[in-house]
């Protein structure tokens, strides 16, 4: 009896063992391994339900705090490993998870350790996708149990000294591990106090739409915020420091044997109050019978803010028009009290009505600069076209173009839908300015006051840039902007040649001109910084449209913006990547297709059209490209790895630069020659992450990795062909969508050990 006893306890701890083995693991980060179970479909990953990350930075020093809650959205509990792949030369100073008051710990493993991990997880899984990561460093730490139908919550904080060259600094925080989320995050926030010994000067993501709060030249806070995403890169974030009154720094990107790009950013000091230039601005306002209501009562009081935060020397003038033209003031009046009372009171007697005197209203403004020592500045408020006097487009350009004898910027705002965009966008970029368009359910006086807070305290007037020793060319923007306090500059261009370089920042402060040198290096090689060649051929694909949008459309730029798009997967209206299996890679399509993609309405010819949303929208979708900042993700056929574009056409990942012309090894998927590739030479393992099938190019060799090809062979490169340093952003790969059966099987699976152990356990009682 007691041995029967015994035998039952055996065969009901068999059981448990046989469910804990159904128990699927996890790994936290954005990231679920499942453990291999025979005939049983993976679950899909768990959902993460925030990821929040507070960032200190002190002269270099960084911490990070990492706060993030998992969700476990099955009806059982979970155990896992949470994994963070680490940056280099992190340590990890806290990791905070508790079950039942007791502290779990983590460990860290160093890169060939982690690569082991990575390696063998691909293995099972047969998803390649953390191959990314294998040239990491990792912390781990086993996390169980994730409550069925409840949430884990793991804080994890690490340190740094971010390395800083030649003034400009660089922190990267591994965001795109949250990818592996099963559901879009429902919250994602980043913020990063900065403080440095150093006057900081540019802070720029390429990466991430940021905001800069600048408290003074020591101090910023830089924070980004965006709600149901899947991350599909890292977070990076760049700062420059300097003791100049204007900072000029300078990045780049360069293969050996080619021409180079780069990036230069061009920052004047935070407390500069006392290098503040005197301006000259005069307000030019449509009170045509279109604005009434509350667009009127909107425009005036964003021209009472912009009135009341003029500067101390600054000289003013306002004009408006509808069919005629009414002055506050023939000449421009200084600031004071009582001329500050009078201009409001102007504005509260402004009404509505009559035509619109396009023509006229610009020119009686022009007249009003006389002066040539300060910057002159018109705002020029429309929500019409013009109607009354001259109104032909070339006409009035003419006649703006000869009026403006006094280096004048003008800059404009259109007003809803029914502005002629190419009048509009042609007076700015012709007289040194921007356009600024504002919808029909945007606030005119938010929109007005913004800008006007940007251009209210310009400390350098009429830029230039001379480069000594080295030739650049294809510089964007063409025209430099004046700088503003808290206002910065950031240009791309191509250069070829290398070796040390002065570049010359030349200006006018008031009366006088300034001059100030910086010396900086062009490399005749660096692999670093991918970033840049993607966002100057975006730039570029932005003027060359603007050209065929507001000139007529040319063969040799429609060339140009095809080759670009291609090279770069940037989508145009010349071009489509939604690749179909009867078309060839990238091939042009017919532009009423492209122009509902890129501009994303069916309007025809909207490229062209000079009002209404289309004209709205291709205006501001060809500034968007010409200003870009931030680097493109991507979409589910086009991916960037580092400086190469990969195409997913017929069940593979193709790279731009492959050509069936070339030697190249075929690789199994898997196999021992595959893992020996990724273990030699870790930096493919960012295009093995790609998918099971992929055709890259590395070092001069191409390879193909698909289902059939060498297994066992070892993939030998010559090491005068690999390159020295490659830094780079690694794209989303698309996963397999969850199998709406997995959970079914799962439990029917447990359903099945239950019952198979309680029949044995019946039968030997």
């Amino acid at each position: 009896m007691k041995d029967k006893t015994m035998e039952k306890i055996l065969w009901v701890f068999v059981l448990i063992v046989c469910l804990n083995f159904l128990i699927q693991s996890v790994v936290a980060d954005g990231i679920i391994i499942p453990e291999p179970i025979p005939d049983v479909p993976r679950i899909p990953p768990l959902a993460i339900k925030y990821h929040h990350v507070n960032i200190s930075i002190d002269n270099q020093y960084a911490e990070t705090k990492i706060d993030q809650v998992f969700k476990n959205e099955f009806n059982r509990d979970i155990e896992g490993t949470y994994i963070f792949p680490l940056p280099e030369e992190a340590s990890i100073s806290k990791f905070s998870m508790f079950v039942d008051d007791e502290e779990l710990k983590g460990e860290i493993l160093e890169k060939n350790k982690a690569r082991q991990i990575y390696e063998d997880i691909v293995r099972r899984m047969k998803d390649p996708a953390l191959l990314e990561y294998v040239d990491r460093n990792m912390f781990k730490a086993r996390v169980y149990p994730i409550p069925a139908r409840g949430e884990k919550r793991i804080k994890l904080e690490y340190s740094e000294v971010i390395k800083c060259d030649s003034g400009i600094c660089r922190y990267v925080y591994p965001l795109e591990p949250e990818r592996f989320s099963s559901k879009p995050l429902e919250s994602v926030v980043i913020t990063v106090k900065l403080k440095s010994d150093r006057p900081i000067k540019t802070i720029y993501s390429p990466t991430h739409e940021i905001s800069i709060n600048r408290r003074d030249d020591y101090n910023a806070e830089i924070s980004y915020e965006e709600n149901d995403l899947l991350p599909e890169k890292d977070f990076e974030l760049y700062y420059t420091v300097s003791e100049e009154d204007f900072g000029v720094n300078l990045l780049t990107h360069k293969k050996s044997g080619e021409d180079g790009f780069f990036m230069l950013m061009v920052a004047p000091k935070w407390d500069i109050k006392e290098k503040i230039i005197a301006k000259d601005i005069v307000f030019v306002i449509d009170t045509s019978g279109s604005m009434s209501g509350k667009k009127i009562e909107q425009a005036k009081n964003a021209l009472k803010f912009c009135i009341n935060n003029l500067n101390e020397n600054d000289r003013f003038g306002i004009i408006t028009f509808e069919s005629n033209i009414e002055k506050f003031s023939d000449e421009l009046v200084s600031v004071n009290s009582e001329e500050i009372s009078n201009a409001l009171d102007f504005v509260d007697r402004i009404e509505s009505g009559g035509g619109t005197n396009i023509n006229e209203a610009l020119l009686d403004a022009l007249k009003m600069m006389n002066v040539d020592e300060r910057p002159n500045i018109i705002v020029f408020l429309t929500d019409g076209k013009p109607t009354v006097g001259v109104s032909d487009v070339g006409k009035i350009l003419e006649n703006v173009k000869n009026a403006n004898t006094k280096n004048t910027r003008i800059f404009v705002f259109g007003v809803g839908y029914d502005v002629n965009t190419h009048l509009l966008d042609k007076i700015s970029s012709q007289n040194k300015g921007v356009s600024e368009y504002v919808k029909p359910e945007e606030d005119i006086e938010v929109k007005v006051s913004n800008f006007y807070t940007k251009i209210k305290n310009p400390v350098l007037s009429n830029p230039e840039l001379k480069f000594e020793n080295i030739a650049v060319k294809d510089m964007y923007p063409q025209e430099l902007p004046d700088l503003f306090k808290g206002s910065q500059l950031i240009m791309f261009g191509r250069y070829s040649g290398s070796g040390d370089s002065p570049i010359i920042l030349r200006g006018e402060i008031g009366d006088k001109e300034r001059i100030f040198t910086y010396e900086v290096n062009f490399p005749r090689e660096n692999l670093k910084n991918d970033f840049i060649p993607r966002l100057w051929a975006t730039r570029k694909i932005g003027y060359l449209l603007d050209e065929i949008r507001l000139y007529g459309e040319e063969k040799e730029l429609v060339d140009e913006i095809i080759e670009l798009s291609l090279e770069y997967g940037i989508m145009t209206p010349y071009t489509s990547f939604l690749v179909e299996v009867d078309t060839d890679l990238g091939r042009p399509v017919s532009m009423e297709r492209a122009r509902k993609g890129f501009f994303d309405s069916i309007t025809e010819n909207l490229l062209y059209a000079p009002t209404g949303v289309g004209g709205y929208k291709a205006s501001t979708s060809t500034r968007g490209l010409k200003e870009s900042k931030v680097a493109e993700s991507g979409s589910e056929r086009v991916k960037f790895v580092g400086t190469k574009t990969f195409y997913f056409k017929d069940d593979v990942w193709l790279d731009n630069d492959y050509s069936k012309e070339k030697e190249t090894t075929d690789i199994k998927y898997g196999s021992d020659t595959y893992f020996k590739l990724l273990q030699d030479y870790p930096e493919v393992g960012k295009y093995l992450s790609l998918g099971k099938k992929v055709k890259f190019c590395y070092a001069d060799k191409c390879f193909n990795i698909g289902e059939e090809g060498e297994s066992t062979t070892v993939i030998t490169i010559p090491t005068t062909t690999i390159p020295k340093t490659i830094t780079t952003t690694i794209p989303t790969t698309p996963g397999e969508k969850p199998d709406v059966l997995r959970d079914t099987l799962l439990i029917m699976g447990i359903i099945l050990t239950i019952s198979l152990g309680i029949l044995i356990w019946s039968r030997r009682g």
